[in-house]
């Protein structure tokens, strides 16, 4: 295993779309100043499955399909990318429509799961109508050593480069993935950071990029829903640059996914595997 200290491969980016952000005016509170700025858009997105409208989401209008293939398996509506057959999106300005066709075995167990999410930007339970659908049974994951140190060196700097968008006007969060070899290859944004999940889970599958020894990364905080997310794609390590909750600590144990905090001017804390565990 490479254990120097990795840079970036060339980066998978694509500009931002152009309404990705706006122009706006502000002033002083005594009205004797003004200048502009560049703000973070967000476009309700719809998403409907086999006709059925299923979420209503927040999202920045970049990277969409993305998005709806990582929050379709994200959320287990599929359980593989070959279960979506068809994705169309429509619209205009801040409605976007996505129609989603999928296997009619998915759309099956979708209706069991008896859920209408009224999603938001910042909570990724809205709409769950029982606990067991917000405490699913997950497959535990053979498990996977944890990066070489160097790997981690520097890495809240390195990564600006996959956010062109959270550089340009700031309020959104990244995602992004390093591969075996400690190379950066993908970041996506978005405005809220489950969605930034998605949206590079998404592209991972559609661009066949191989997750094995590879880690996710999030700007965010980490809650469970963001295990529950990288658990459900496979993804053996999550690097999270704020805290993650007590519970998101637990479900990382309990399913040998390794966890680590990577505080802004400390060491790295390794939350999971339990210290216990390394004997």
């Amino acid at each position: 295993m490479n254990t120097k200290r990795p840079g970036c491969a060339a980066p998978a980016l694509e500009t931002p779309a152009p309404d990705a952000s706006q122009t706006y005016s502000f002033c002083d509170l005594q009205y004797t100043e003004s200048a502009s700025t560049a703000l973070a858009e967000e476009v309700a997105l719809a998403i409907a499955f086999n006709g059925i409208s299923q979420a209503v989401m927040l999202v920045t209008p970049t990277d969409l399909e993305d998005f709806i293939v990582g929050f379709s398996l994200g959320s287990g509506i599929i359980e593989d990318v070959t279960d979506i057959y068809d994705l169309q999106l429509t619209g205009e300005g801040s409605a976007q429509y996505a129609q989603v066709t999928i296997a009619n075995r998915a759309f099956w167990n979708l209706k069991l799961q008896r859920r209408q999410l009224a999603g938001t930007s910042g909570c990724g339970l809205c709409g769950v109508e029982a606990v067991e659908q917000a405490l699913p049974d997950l497959k535990v994951l053979p498990g996977a050593p944890l990066p070489p140190a160097e790997w981690l060196d520097g890495l809240r700097e390195r990564i600006g480069a996959f956010q062109p968008l959270g550089q340009h006007c700031g309020a959104v969060h990244a995602a992004v993935f390093m591969n075996d070899q400690g190379e950066l290859l993908l970041g996506r944004e978005d405005i809220g950071r489950h969605n930034a999940l998605d949206k590079l889970i998404g592209g991972l599958i559609r661009q066949k990029i191989p997750t094995t020894g590879g880690l996710a990364i999030v700007t965010s905080r980490c809650s469970l829903e963001l295990i529950q997310k990288v658990l459900r794609a496979g993804i053996q390590t999550l690097v999270s640059l704020s805290s993650p909750t007590g519970l998101a600590v637990q479900w990382a144990r309990r399913h040998n996914l390794n966890l680590i905090h990577l505080p802004q001017k400390n060491a790295p804390r390794v939350y999971s595997p339990a210290l216990e565990t390394q004997a």
